[in-house]
This record gives C-alpha cells, sequence and structure tokens, in this order.
C-alpha cells in the first residue's frame, strides 16, 4: 500500500475496447442492480479496524492485476500508488485509500508539477504546455490536504494524463468531490483511476509523446460497511453532460473495458457480489 507517515487502523504503514460497445455501455449508464446478501468484511473495535477473514485483505486492496502485455512500474508515494506506463507516458492505474480525516485538511495546492526521474518515460510538465489538454489528476490534491509531502507527490507528472479541460473541470471534478463526501459518510472509500485507450488512440502531446485517451475510467470500494458496496464510473475524454447517474456501472463491466482486474483481494464470494452489482442511488444517499 502506498506509504503513510502514520499508523492507521490495522493497515500498516503502508497504503494502499470495441469502439461501439464501449461507447454504447456509456450511454447505457446504470447497469441493472444485481441483489444478493452478505456479511461486512471489516469491523471496527476502538478505532481500529479488524478483519472477519484475513487482515492481508485490506492491506491489497489498493493492488490491481493488469494484462502481461502493458508496460508497468509501480511506485508508491505519499498517500497513493501508481502503474505507470512509459509506453503511454501515463499511469495505467492510481490507487488510494481516502479517510475521513484525509478529506478535512487544511493544506493548500501546491501546482508544483514534476517529473519523476526514478520512472522510465515520465513526462515532463512543459510536455502538457499548449497542447490544448489539462494536467489531468488521478488522484486528486484535494484528497492530499491532510499532508505537505502528500500534496507535493500528487502533482508529480506519472499521476496526470491528458484530460480535456470540459472534463477536468466538470463532471470529473464532481466526481471527485462526491468521493470525499462518501468518504466522509464511509469512514473510508478505496479508489482506483486511470485512462482508458482504444487502438484508435493514436494521439500524443509534447516531445515525450505523451498518449492521449479516450476515456478516463474510477472504481470505488466501500469496505469498512456491515454490507462492503463498489460502483464503478466511465466517462468520455470530453465534456460529459448530464447527471452523474448516467455514467455509472457496475465494477465488473469497467474491468471488461479495461481488461484490468480490481479488488482481488477480497474473498471471492465477496467480490462477485459487490463487483456485479451497482445501484447509483444507494451510493448517492447521505447516510
Amino acid at each position: 500500500m502506498a506509504k503513510r507517515k502514520t499508523t492507521r487502523r490495522s493497515t500498516s504503514a503502508s497504503k494502499k475496447k470495441k469502439e461501439n460497445s464501449f461507447w454504447s455501455m456509456v450511454a447505457i449508464g446504470i447497469i441493472a442492480v444485481l441483489t444478493g446478501s452478505y456479511t461486512g468484511l471489516f469491523k471496527k473495535t476502538d478505532g481500529k479496524t479488524t478483519t472477519t477473514d484475513s487482515a492481508s485483505h485490506i492491506t491489497a486492496l489498493d493492488n490491481v492485476s493488469i494484462p502481461s502485455s502493458l508496460s508497468s512500474q509501480i511506485k508508491d508515494y505519499e498517500g497513493f500508488k501508481v502503474s505507470f506506463n512509459k509506453d503511454n507516458g501515463t499511469p495505467n492505474w492510481v490507487s488510494w485509500e481516502l479517510l475521513r480525516s484525509e478529506t478535512q485538511g487544511n493544506l493548500t495546492r501546491s501546482d508544483n508539477f514534476w517529473q519523476d526521474n526514478d520512472l522510465i518515460g515520465c513526462p515532463q510538465s512543459s510536455d502538457y504546455s499548449r497542447s490544448g489538454y489539462d494536467r489531468g489528476h488521478m488522484c486528486p490534491a484535494a484528497d492530499q490536504k491532510w499532508s505537505s509531502k502528500a500534496m507535493n507527490d500528487c502533482f508529480v507528472m506519472s499521476n496526470m494524463c491528458p484530460q480535456a479541460h470540459a472534463l477536468n473541470a466538470g463532471a470529473w471534478s464532481t466526481l471527485e468531490s462526491k468521493e470525499r463526501q462518501w468518504a466522509q459518510r464511509d469512514s473510508a472509500i478505496i479508489i482506483v483511476a486511470g485512462p482508458i485507450y482504444e487502438s484508435t488512440d493514436r494521439k500524443t502531446i509534447g516531445a515525450a509523446g505523451v498518449r492521449v485517451p479516450s476515456a478516463f475510467f474510477k472504481v470505488l470500494l466501500a469496505p469498512y460497511l456491515d454490507e462492503p458496496r463498489a460502483i464503478g464510473f466511465v466517462y468520455p475524454n470530453m465534456s460529459a453532460p448530464g447527471n452523474m447517474q448516467n455514467y455509472a456501472m457496475s465494477v465488473d463491466e469497467v474491468e471488461k473495458l479495461t481488461g484490468f482486474d480490481f479488488f482481488a483481494a477480497l474473498p471471492d464470494d465477496i467480490e462477485n457480489r459487490v463487483e456485479s452489482r451497482v445501484s447509483f442511488n444507494e451510493w448517492n444517499k447521505s447516510k
């Protein structure tokens, strides 16, 4: 899991295409809800979390399995983890755990974008200049206000993707704000975000040739509830008008689009249930 400066719960100091079918699934929005009963994996005792199965589950929930054909350099930053793809110049995925306490940080944005020379192919901030695309955070700065190190780290270019401004400042930002509300409500959530590339996505920007994706995904897991739940979202890399609900889908559907396997550390019966069903109304309730 991504490194933390303080010990939390029992998680340890480390934190945690098909063009037609793709766009038709985005247009469909919410997948039909599948019913099922299950019990919570994690229980809180005296402010700490224990598991009803194995403590190893929670420590690996931010890991993602991806096809072996994809280039991947894994690096833990303060508060989040990145799988960086040197061929695209963007992350395959970025994962982090957002705690309720972290949504109330008071640090301001650093806006100090920096190149990570430890990662082969990591672009410079200047590769995005005058490109027509924003330096789109996968793990947002507003989730890292709890630590100056985390705030600085989240401006690393390995956490960025070329993102249309209309999306970055619009629907994507709205979803990020919702996530903080949900983390406050549920005590913590696990989040994984990243780009979706189609074979036809050949546009690049900058001297580093950063590849522009056609869409972005995000999957969320609330593991500390009596009944854990998960949900996914996919947004095209352009203006995304309409209700957030229109872009929601099950984690299983996001896995089909990306070829990735999320939350594999969950016991199979729990993973199958939470990843196959989706209810935006359930996620978006106030309590």
